[in-house]
């Protein structure tokens, strides 16, 4: 119960944000109509597929869910630099249900961005007379929300260790990251080299690889790409726990 007092109060504040309008509704739907556009000045011969819209739309899904980080880091952080957690650390509420309050809210938020993000697929997809089955992109859905998990983890663990001045900078940093090593503007496969490596060695490009070999009906790679995003998961959720906890028992010395 104290959980979720706490989740409707984050919710109420995340809802409060205009950003999370522009990022988590408008930023997909943009962003989605762009590199449908690019995609159409692309000439066939190319042999270019990663704008269609079929494997964009995991792509975007993706690098839409890398802003839920920003929104996390900076809850946590306002609320630990405006005094508001030591007050409530006087109450009987526990480490997990803190943490727990915080992750409910923006996993909502993820999962209504990326059911945004693929809906506006569709109707590009009939637009265009690509075919999306829906079965699979359920299970895209499903498949999206460890890597939502992560990127709250990591920004709450932002959050926890730095102000809310810095922690947006660094969570910019890895969103662009996740946008240039994920794979949604190119092509990793046909690059190769060590770019391909230092994509191969972080969880974004395994992400937007396993959404999009699940649209294609495919489960080439599937598995290990699964583990690789849920390993990172673990540790994303594992760091923020433990950080929270030490600002916690520091707050109350």
């Amino acid at each position: 119960m104290r959980t979720a007092v706490f989740s409707k109060r984050n919710l109420k504040e995340l809802l409060r944000d205009p950003l999370s309008y522009i990022f988590c509704l408008g930023f997909p739907i943009v962003m989605l109509l762009i590199m449908t556009v690019v995609n159409s000045s692309i000439p066939p011969e190319a042999g270019m597929t990663v704008f269609r819209i079929d494997n964009l739309s995991g792509g975007i899904a993706v690098f839409g869910l890398s802003f839920v980080m920003l929104f996390a880091a900076l809850l946590l952080s306002q609320d630990r630099t405006g005094a508001f957690l030591t007050r409530l650390y006087a109450s009987p509420m526990k480490a997990w249900e803190f943490i727990g309050g915080y992750y409910l809210p923006i996993i909502l938020l993820s999962v209504i961005q990326s059911v945004i993000t693929f809906a506006a697929s569709f109707v590009i997809a009939a637009a265009e007379d690509v075919q999306m089955n829906i079965g699979r992109v359920l299970l895209a859905l499903l498949s999206l929300i460890p890597t939502a998990v992560m990127f709250i983890g990591f920004g709450l663990f932002f959050g926890s260790v730095m102000g809310s001045n810095a922690a947006p900078g660094l969570c910019s940093i890895i969103i662009s990251a996740a946008g240039m090593l994920g794979g949604i503007w190119m092509d990793v496969e046909s690059i190769g080299g060590g770019l391909r490596s230092v994509c191969l060695a972080l969880p974004f490009y395994h992400s937007v690889r396993a959404v999009r070999s699940i649209m294609a009906g495919s489960t080439a790679n599937l598995g290990t790409d699964m583990l690789i995003v849920l390993a990172y998961t673990l540790g994303a959720v594992i760091i923020s726990v433990i950080a929270f906890r030490k600002n916690m028992v520091k707050d109350n010395r």
